[in-house]
């Protein structure tokens, strides 16, 4: 087994083989182009990664299975950021223009691709928080990415053109002596569990009750058939939260979960979503449609018992069933063969377990990952039904702006596809104080106690993995 100092010299000295072969200037550049371009070299790691290491600086990381499938940036090559209404438009056009002017070389046939990371917040209008890190949305194009995959691993090294070999090389060497020794550290052992004091809440319960009533009002008149809510809870660790030892925590916690972590200036937006807003390869499209909740049970029996009532619980799957028309509508246009399982599934994590029907379909020519994100989000299962309608009421109604919970965040192959996770189960990280947030559908039948009790089980999520960081 080769030595984090042998893997570094391999990859130093691969990567000086192929920068003699690397085009650093684009063609369209020579004849005044006004589009950015950009180079990338793939280079084989010859052993897995222990894991996604947290490093200095900007930095993102989508991990799923224990570490088994990890996309994860450092650096910034380039980026572009949008706010309002036409954000997904003006980057899709940065994008677009990308797809001829991404030169990548893969000199070992690793089979990967370069990638960038596409994210945004909930409200396309909303600026964000005086204390936010994140911008409003954001295309990202990382100096050097990693990518591991069913047994293979590869880092990406990316810069934007036109260049020079000589600051490419001190750049990219740069990189992968700060990466890679850090690839093959052991896993932080998580600390003692910490006792976390909730500073504080907004709404409060009886805030909650008043909004619960209001929704309710509102969909006994018509005016809307579902509504979101949510709610942000602050809390404070005795010692600064260690976001490796966090990102650890929530995949043992929750494995089947997507753990999302985003870092600039100093802060961490940190997520464990169940929820695929959409995933595309090709031309073949997976949309997560997931509504209804039960909280789990200590025993087998009793947490069988909740399971079933889930499955047979007429206000669970009316709300579940808001999301796929919803979803189905949205993809009618643009995609064919749109196929809903004739039963949801229960997906069940480890604090709560939901009903999920993933929904397949075949995009039609020229829709790519920000014209389908751009119909798809908000769903119902984050916003409401209608759409605007409900909307519009939760931007007079909620207390807080959302920022980036219940936004969306992913990876983005050169040719427009990839996949979108809905940015849920989260917390936005500095020092040692935490903002969470969760949220719950209110619809006809809903109470504002079991509304309370289920975001009180999605916010246990975060909780308990923040008490080991």
């Amino acid at each position: 087994m080769l030595a984090p100092t042998q893997i570094l010299d391999q990859l130093k000295a691969r990567l000086v083989e192929t920068l003699d072969a690397l085009p650093l200037v684009d063609g369209n550049e020579r004849e005044g182009g006004g589009h950015s371009a950009l180079v990338s070299v793939i280079l084989s790691l010859p052993r897995l990664p222990t894991g996604a290491p947290q490093l200095d600086g900007r930095q993102f990381q989508f991990l799923h299975g224990h570490g088994t499938e990890i996309r994860a940036g450092y650096g910034c090559a380039a980026e572009w950021e949008a706010e309002g209404t036409n954000r997904l438009q003006a980057l899709a056009s940065v994008a677009d223009a990308l797809r001829g002017r991404w030169h990548r070389a893969d000199p070992d046939e690793s089979g990967f691709d370069a990638f960038a990371m596409l994210g945004f917040a909930a409200s396309a209008e909303a600026s964000p928080q005086v204390e936010d890190h994140l911008p409003n949305a954001i295309l990202w194009v990382p100096e050097i990415g990693l990518r591991v995959h069913e047994g293979d691993a590869a880092l990406v090294l990316s810069a934007i053109l036109p260049t020079n070999r000589a600051r490419l090389r001190a750049c990219w060497t740069a990189a992968l002596e700060r990466l890679v020794p850090n690839l093959y550290r052991p896993f932080p052992d998580p600390f003692m569990t910490a006792s976390l004091e909730r500073d504080f809440a907004e709404p409060d319960f009886g805030g909650w009750s008043t909004l619960v009533d209001d929704a309710l009002a509102r969909i006994a008149d018509g005016g809307l058939k579902k509504v979101v809510l949510s709610r942000r809870l602050d809390v404070t660790g005795p010692r600064c939260f260690d976001i490796g030892r966090l990102v650890g925590a929530l995949g043992c916690l929750f494995p089947s979960c997507q753990i999302v972590n985003l870092r600039r200036n100093g802060k961490s937006f940190v997520a464990a979503t169940p929820e695929r807003l959409l995933s595309q390869r090709g031309t073949r499209l997976t949309v997560d449609a997931i509504a209804g909740t039960a909280v789990r049970a200590e025993t087998v029996e009793r947490d069988a018992e909740l399971t079933l009532a889930l499955r047979n619980s007429d206000k669970n799957l009316r709300e579940h069933q808001f999301v796929i028309d919803a979803i189905t509508e949205a993809l009618s246009n643009c995609c064919d063969r749109i196929a809903t399982p004739a039963q949801p599934q229960v997906m069940q994590l480890s604090n709560a377990q939901h009903l999920w029907s993933p929904i397949e379909a075949v995009t039609r020519s020229g829709n790519n990952v920000f014209q389908l994100a751009e119909r798809l989000h908000p769903t119902p299962a984050t916003n409401g039904q209608p759409r605007d309608r409900a909307r519009e009421w939760l931007r007079v109604g909620e207390p807080f702006d959302r920022g980036w919970y219940t936004g969306a965040a992913g990876i983005i192959e050169p040719d427009l596809t990839g996949e979108l996770w809905v940015l849920l189960r989260c917390a936005r990280v500095c020092a040692n104080r935490a903002e969470l947030y969760a949220g719950g559908g209110i619809v006809a039948g809903s109470d504002a106690v079991s509304e309370w009790d289920e975001t009180e089980a999605k916010l246990q999520a975060m909780l308990t993995a923040l008490q080991y960081a």
